[in-house]
């Protein structure tokens, strides 16, 4: 009988994982594991064949320690029937034999179980993918005359059966039937981060947990590379949350998290020290295996000689360089100073108008399709710097009709940086579902446009706006706020219209100026980082114009409502003098308009 699991001590931490990182360490955290089922399951793992090489070498010699790593905690964590790490999360650079060491998982998983007709079953984003993982677990089945007596392998299925306990390990391409009915001893989930823009795979995912309940013996892995564009939808929360989980801000955690990655710092740090081959050992767990770092120079050199865009594409993908900004060939050249620009604490917009003598409000309105784009931009006391907050609202129908962007802008919902008027807090509709969105009419009443006054009266409350170009309006589409805006006082000379084209293109070259010399700022949130990668600068002429990088799923009305602003405040609009009441501290924010 085996210690009772309320009495060990399974914490999934692991906060000197940079340090262990650096020395080369494991990153399994200590943990009380039954070593003689571990070692039994690791004895299996290594003795399965690398099928697709030369000599077919085992995986004793062919596999980093980190799938081993995932064989011993899993397999090692059974107490009274009970599996205690029941989900694991790999964060692997590519070409560290990720697929290769999820079949084997997968293999070894058939081998270790001891329930009839058990259900295992591996997901791949495509069907590439899914077939190379089929392809690798059959192989290894057939490199091994026990096993190729053992298991059936049924190609036309995708399916490897146990002739002993009928047991069933089924490759599968991720879709929204991938759970139906399922009731697994083991999900493992290949890249995940390809399905961060499938707007039911969190839905999906939630099934397959569900139908794991049954089996206390169950697990689900996830091993996936970083994205090669800013993480969003499912592969952001997971991610998120494995982060949580190995720094120690999530107790009590489902998840055992074995990410390799460098150090926040070495990401964001200006001089990019991630790119001296000297520290890529650290987030490469199958070195001197599947990869060299001789063959990774000269895949990075040919990446870097094609330019910024592939160069930040080669590194998400090869050392696990998260992706902020989408920075594409034609893109708008204030994004190459726009990370370094970012200042969290102006996330609120209170302690942006705490630091500005004036401040001015850039709108940008659009269709039902597009979001509605503001920013507030303030001129800092004493510095003169530009400091900007964003924020955007869209109509709860977009998420059905661009399901390629429904996940990130869940994200941004939940970052409290997008209103999504109309929507609960659900998933997305999906294209077979028989509910219907409600009514455009019945989902806001102008909704954005009540929030965006209300906002820009808190401006107006501080005494912050001038008395000339106060609040700049694409005068496209803004009909119903200008009449709103008149309602609490603010009309013409202090709202005024802001030509958009080849006429914003003083603004453009204003703000990329001021971020170049570090006199302006913004929030960092995701959502103007999102729409900041995806605009595109074209030359017309003398005047540089701002436009989508891909129509309809690339929005930048957010950032747009930032040119408006620099505009207004290109005019160096004048701070009003505080009130004899302000000065002797009587008039307070919040006080009735």
């Amino acid at each position: 009988m085996g210690q009772p699991a309320a009495a060990l001590t399974w914490n999934f931490a692991c906060p000197d994982w940079a340090e262990r990182l650096k020395a080369g360490r494991s990153l399994l955290p200590p943990l009380p594991l039954n070593d003689n089922e571990a070692d039994r399951a690791v004895a299996i793992f290594n003795n399965l064949r690398l099928p697709d090489v030369p000599g077919q070498p085992l995986m004793e010699d062919a596999a980093g320690e980190w799938g081993r790593d995932i064989v011993r905690a899993i397999f090692g964590s059974m107490v009274d029937g009970e599996r205690q790490v029941r989900e694991v999360m790999a964060l692997v650079p590519k070409k560290n034999a990720k697929t290769t060491n999820g079949a084997a998982i997968g293999v070894t998983a058939l081998l270790m179980n001891e329930r009839p007709r058990a259900e295992f079953v591996l997901v791949g984003p495509t069907q590439e993918i899914a077939d190379t993982a089929f392809q690798q677990a059959s192989g290894m089945i057939d490199a091994d005359p026990y096993l190729k007596q053992r298991f059936h392998v049924a190609d036309h299925r995708k399916a490897i059966y146990d002739r002993v306990l009928k047991a069933t390990l089924k490759i599968k391409t991720f879709d929204m039937k991938v759970a139906t009915g399922s009731k697994p001893v083991m999900v493992l989930i290949d890249e995940l981060h390809l399905m961060g823009s499938i707007s039911y795979a969190a839905r999906v995912i939630g099934q397959l947990r569900g139908g794991m309940i049954a089996n206390p013996e169950a697990f689900l892995v996830i091993i996936t590379t970083q994205s090669d564009e800013a993480p969003a939808g499912v592969f952001k929360t997971e991610l998120d949350y494995a982060r949580g989980v190995r720094d120690g801000r999530i107790a009590n955690a489902r998840m055992l998290p074995l990410l390799y990655e460098f150090p926040e710092a070495m990401q964001t740090d200006p001089a990019k020290p991630w790119q001296d081959p000297r520290h890529w050992y650290m987030v490469l767990p199958n070195l001197g295996r599947s990869i060299t770092v001789a063959r990774l120079i000269e895949e990075y050199q040919a990446a870097v000689d094609k330019g910024p865009e592939e160069e930040r594409r080669w590194a998400s993908q090869h050392l696990n360089i998260q992706i902020g900004l989408a920075l594409h060939t034609d893109r708008w050249r204030g994004a190459d100073y726009w990370e370094e620009a970012a200042d969290p604490r102006l996330r609120d917009l209170d302690y942006l108008l705490d630091q500005c003598e004036v401040a001015v409000v850039g709108v940008d309105g659009g269709g039902l399709d597009d979001l509605y784009g503001l920013c507030v931009a303030g001129r800092e006391k004493g510095t003169k710097r530009w400091l900007y907050w964003f924020r955007g609202w869209v109509y709860r129908e977009v998420l059905d009709l661009r399901h390629e962007i429904a996940p990130r802008l869940l994200d941004f919902e939940r970052d409290q940086d997008l209103v999504i008027i109309g929507h609960n807090g659900g998933p997305p509709l999906d294209d077979d579902d028989d509910a219907e969105a409600p009514p455009t009419e019945l989902l806001g009443d102008e909704q954005d446009v009540r929030e965006i006054v209300d906002i820009i009266g808190r401006v107006k409350d501080r005494g912050l706006l001038p008395d000339k170009g106060a609040i700049g309006l694409d005068p496209e589409g803004v009909g119903a706020l200008v009449d709103a805006l008149a309602e609490i006082g603010l009309v013409h000379p202090q709202v005024v219209g802001v030509t958009q084209g080849y006429r914003l293109a003083s603004a453009v070259w204003s703000l990329e100026r001021k971020l170049k010399h570090r006199m302006a700022a913004h929030s960092g949130a995701p959502l103007i980082n999102w729409c900041v990668g995806n605009a595109k600068a074209e030359q017309r002429g003398n005047a540089v114009i701002i436009t989508k990088q891909a129509a309809g799923k690339a929005k930048i009305d957010p950032f747009m409502a930032g040119l408006n602003a620099t505009k207004l405040l290109e005019a160096n609009p004048e701070a009003k003098p505080p009130s004899v009441y302000q000065r002797r501290g009587v008039l307070r924010v919040g006080m009735a308009r």
